[in-house]
């Protein structure tokens, strides 16, 4: 297919104090979360003046990305459209219309299946054509899943190796370091159908647990071929949970791991975040002050590393992705399990409330 723009797809973020409930609602609408769940994250917002810093990561992205396209000669123009704030999808929708595209390749940030993080996308691209008038005007497919590309895990593995190195310096051995790679946490019903009907069963725990462990094989197998000696232990954590308790999330959690680690005998943890692809709240929040301050209560080391961010590995990888798609590039991919297809099938990630129509589908 000819595509005639680009959207940078995103989950958006409050600006203003006053933003920041009526955003908490938006996100968990229809999910149950409890109202002193709701007012404990907006705590962490407070902290920051209400003021997510998810907006300005993906505005100075989307400046490396037009750099890129220009340094490559891709003559493609990038929108950006967020799901839960503004630029919402549906307005970004309409001016790419009204710019005169009709055939739409997105990029989401979000590099792993599961519903909330490629479904519930599609959905809500669906719904924002319907609501804009734009069903059948516009058509949107979307990137593959890039959780195993060269570009995505090669700038974790060189800020690993950064940590791991001041480790070194403060005196500890990798016998007495714990590395962690981290990620959000989702309902185990969301994980164990994450991915298409066909993967159900063949990955422990579904695509979304069996992509992460991919990404961070590879991203060890770097770091071991750079430092060519035995490495430390580590292990898949998540953070951020925002459900009932009565509802069975994915653990360990990072606090509770690092509390174990110190039970161990580990001297310092090494914290990776390989779940989100910039350092955004939950991972300010959820890791420079939680887990952090855990790690301090039980003396331990601690280093958390950072996001690909604007890294230019990581920018070229996404042009890679679109490359991918627009001119036929070559597909780079280093894990067993990619590369992952580029489009959806019906059934995949199914929404736990219920089918809704979704974009960047087989048909």
């Amino acid at each position: 297919m000819k595509y005639d723009a680009i959207l940078l797809t995103s989950f958006g973020g409050p600006e203003a104090v006053d933003e920041v409930m009526p955003f908490l609602e938006r996100v968990t609408a229809g999910r149950g979360v409890p109202r002193e769940r709701l007012e404990s994250v907006a705590e962490h917002y407070l902290h920051f003046d209400g003021v997510s810093p998810i907006n300005d990561q993906n505005q100075a992205l989307l400046a490396k990305m037009r750099e890129e396209f220009a340094l490559r000669g891709l003559d493609l123009p990038i929108y950006w459209g967020n799901r839960n704030s503004e630029p919402y999808f549906a307005s970004t929708l309409k001016q790419i219309y009204e710019d005169g595209h009709q055939k739409i390749l997105t990029f989401v940030t979000s590099a792993y299946s599961s519903y909330s993080g490629c479904r519930q996308y599609r959905e809500n691209l669906a719904l924002a054509l319907h609501e804009s008038g734009l069903d059948g005007k516009l058509s949107i497919d979307k990137v593959r899943h890039y959780f195993d590309h060269p570009g995505f895990v090669g700038p974790f593995a060189a800020s690993l190796i950064n940590s791991l190195n001041q480790a070194k310096r403060v005196g500890l051995q990798n016998s007495e370091i714990k590395i962690y790679f981290t990620t959000h946490s989702i309902p185990m019903s969301m994980a164990e159908t994450s991915g298409p009907e066909s993967s159900r069963g063949k990955y422990l725990g579904g695509s979304y647990v069996a992509q992460h462990m991919a990404s961070a094989k590879e991203i060890m197998k770097l770091v071991e071929v750079k430092l060519g000696f035995p490495l430390p232990e580590w292990e898949l954590v998540y953070q951020s949970r925002s459900g009932a308790h009565t509802i069975p999330w994915l653990e360990p959690d990072i606090n509770d791991a690092i509390v174990e680690s110190s039970s161990r005998g580990f001297k310092g943890v090494i914290l990776a975040p390989i779940g989100f692809i910039s350092d955004h709240l939950e991972v300010l929040w959820d890791l420079d002050n939680e887990a952090k301050a855990t790690a301090e209560a039980h003396s331990l080391f601690f280093s958390r590393v950072p996001t690909p961010g604007i890294d230019e590995k990581f920018v070229k990888a996404i042009v890679d992705l679109i490359d991918e798609r627009v001119n036929g590039a070559s597909i780079e991919s280093l894990s067993d399990l990619g590369p992952w297809p580029g489009v959806c099938e019906v059934n995949c990630c199914p929404n736990p409330r219920g089918t809704l129509p979704a974009v960047a589908q087989s048909q």
